[in-house]
């Protein structure tokens, strides 16, 4: 983050309520702390296809964004965890949130992937979705994709389903919510996505 006052750049945000705070000279200015709404789950749950239809639901009420948009170049480093990738996502989100409305962030990621980042402070709260399947149906979706996305690999499927796996037996702090797409049909899956974000905005 660049001070609007001495132009130093902070790796750690600093922020007191809903004030950022330069940790150089001590400037202040207003930074609106709005939750993050992460819709996660393994490959082949419906993140993106879902994703593509929140937005009608949603309207005004958040601003949605497919994660995969910027797995390129440097981002796609596996170092801490591809900490940049989500180093990167969390300070945009937080930039897209100064505009009044909360992000809606489709993609993959696990809570102390974005819990354990300095930039964690940015936001009120990150709301956790998680979308899942039963194993067989999830395979049969990740063989059917296209040769170009590398899902012939069985030994990369069966990583996907020890992660579908993870997320159906660990409690994270905060929690995962979950979702199982295994027969549902791609536009109750969105409105029960869409529902799930309106209900906690209205609950602020």
């Amino acid at each position: 983050m660049i001070c609007a006052a001495c132009g130093e750049w902070a790796d750690a945000p600093r922020v007191d309520g809903d004030v950022l705070v330069c940790g150089f000279c001590g400037h202040r200015e207003p930074f609106a702390r709005l939750p993050m709404f992460a819709l996660t789950g393994p490959s082949g749950t419906g993140k993106s296809t879902v994703c593509r239809g929140l937005g009608a639901l949603l309207g005004d009420h958040a601003v949605v964004v497919e994660q995969d948009v910027l797995w390129i170049g440097a981002l796609r480093d596996p170092e801490d965890d591809y900490g940049a990738f989500r180093q990167t996502w969390l300070r945009m989100a937080a930039m897209i949130n100064q505009n009044g409305r909360p992000t809606v962030l489709c993609g993959t990621v696990a809570p102390p992937q974005f819990e354990h980042r300095p930039e964690r402070v940015l936001f009120a709260d990150i709301h956790y979705l998680a979308l899942v399947a039963e194993d067989d149906v999830l395979a049969k979706r990740l063989r059917a994709r296209p040769a170009w996305r590398g899902w012939a690999d069985e030994q990369r499927i069966s990583d996907m389903l020890a992660f579908n796996s993870w997320i159906k037996t660990t409690v994270t702090e905060p929690p995962m919510r979950l979702l199982d797409t295994t027969s549902a049909a791609v536009q109750e899956t969105t409105k029960a996505v869409a529902d799930w974000i309106l209900d906690l905005l209205k609950a602020r």
